[in-house]
């Protein structure tokens, strides 16, 4: 009766094993790599088990899927890197993982989409996870699949890399696309609260669920309650994405860990909102907003963490 949580390590994955393991629920921690899950899962480790496997290898899946009852996934880049692409990760991952989990009989498949994922727009990442929920909807499985706008935690890539180019960044900080793309920031508490509900809840099998905070901020509010999060001051100057494409395509081309690409600069253009927030529609749940304590993390980032981030990707946190 094992939960197999694939990206086990990452920052949903961790704290949704946690929350498993907090209900008595066996888990299988697949990770790719296993020195940040050991880091990451340290104080429940003796009380799962942790695998290693990669969603692109097709054949190493089927025995990770032994005794397996339900699939949480979510493997996923925001950002291609290493030689990893969003098709061979974001899609061909997803298919690789539903497709030996039903194979093994496994009948439950929670899949991590994303807010906004269509397989038709011209924006690859999310194509590339509008294919991937596409194969999982025309399943047989028993599949729930989850579409959160932005999301923030202790661990998140988004937020933490505004704080990260905070602490390098004297005195001015670029708006970015001049701050006017439009988000609806939820916790990685409440996603992974909303998972771990799910998986008992038939009420749930077939459906899409859109998750949100409780508030839609711009960009420019975003950054700025970031400043304010860290105790700093920055002023803060519009930049177009035409102005910063270029600095951005050298980062992406010199950072192992480079902080952004344009590729996700593109995703700016897409809307970000929830009009039916199924945290507070299905789950009856009151959203953590992206403010005072609840992103107080953000100030925990380092100098010495960004520069290991950004030219080493490490895991810093």
């Amino acid at each position: 009766m094992t939960i197999l949580v694939t990206g086990a390590a990452g920052y949903l994955g961790n704290v949704t094993v946690k929350k498993l393991v907090a209900m008595d629920k066996p888990v299988r921690a697949m990770v790719r790599n296993v020195e940040k899950a050991e880091k990451r899962l340290a104080d429940v480790k003796d009380q799962i088990e942790i695998v290693q496997g990669d969603v692109t290898d097709r054949d190493s899946l089927p025995p990770l899927m032994k005794d397996v009852t339900a699939v949480i996934h979510y493997v996923a880049i925001a950002m291609e890197k290493g030689g990893q692409t969003y098709d061979e990760v974001n899609y061909q991952g997803t298919v690789n993982v539903l497709d030996a989990a039903r194979e093994a009989g496994v009948k439950r498949f929670l899949n991590m989409s994303q807010n906004g994922a269509k397989s038709d727009l011209p924006y690859r990442f999310l194509a590339s996870k509008g294919r991937a929920q596409e194969y999982v909807a025309q399943s047989d499985m028993q599949w729930t699949a989850f579409r959160p706008s932005a999301i923030f935690g202790p661990q998140d890539e988004f937020f933490n890399t505004f704080a990260r180019l905070l602490k390098i960044t004297p005195l001015v900080f670029p708006l970015v696309g001049g701050g006017k793309a439009e988000f609806q920031p939820v916790s990685s508490a409440d996603v992974t609260e909303a998972v771990v509900r799910s998986l008992d809840d038939d009420t749930t099998i077939g459906k899409e669920l859109v998750l949100g905070g409780p508030e839609v901020l711009t960009l420019a509010e975003i950054e700025k309650r970031i400043i304010d999060a860290m105790g700093t001051w920055r002023l803060l100057v519009p930049a177009p994405t035409a102005v910063l494409r270029p600095a951005v395509v050298v980062m992406q081309s010199v950072l192992p860990g480079s902080p952004v690409t344009t590729s996700l600069l593109d995703l700016l253009a897409v809307k970000n909102t929830v009009d039916d927030n199924a945290l507070v529609s299905h789950f009856g749940m009151d959203p953590i907003p992206f403010s005072g304590e609840h992103i107080a993390y953000l100030n925990d980032n380092t100098i010495g963490d960004t520069m290991a981030k950004f030219f080493q990707n490490a895991t810093v946190n």
